[in-house]
């Protein structure tokens, strides 16, 4: 299901991606903030229909379209027995300092939220590495 928000006009086509960063001082007074600051700090977004409403944003100085976004799946991995498709899992960065692991950057990495909700599409058949011995699985998850 796609989700309302405002993105500036100049990014308002379809296909275009982002992160939402989450709201700016100038938008706690915007009359628009209930319909633009609706998504996930720290998600990855993609645009898939721009309607032809325009409103006037302050932190963009320009004006912003109203769009409807889907959530981008995001590798990621998770302990094995959670890793079922449709299911909702509360995951975020795993304590590890082995940057060496091929998994690091999706398992214990600096882009990851601290803890955020998620919901497993994919699960990957086989077992994620993971050099201090945790059983894990590589899931792709919006």
């Amino acid at each position: 299901m796609a989700e309302i928000t405002l993105i500036a006009s100049a990014q308002a086509r379809p296909g275009f991606e982002f992160v939402y960063q989450g709201p700016a001082p100038v938008c706690r007074t915007c009359p628009y903030r209930h319909a633009c600051l609706t998504l996930d700090v720290g998600r990855k977004y993609t645009i898939q229909r721009v309607r032809p409403v325009e409103h006037p944003c302050a932190l963009q100085e320009t004006t912003a379209k109203v769009v409807e976004v889907q959530p981008v799946p995001r590798a990621l991995v998770v302990d094995a027995r959670s890793a079922i498709p449709g299911s909702s899992v509360e995951t975020g960065r795993f304590a590890c300092a082995r940057i060496d692991c091929g998994n690091w950057t999706i398992c214990a990495g600096p882009s990851l939220p601290a803890k955020q909700r998620f919901r497993i599409e994919t699960v990957h058949p086989e077992p994620a590495e993971c050099r201090i011995g945790r059983t894990l699985k590589r899931v792709d998850a919006v």
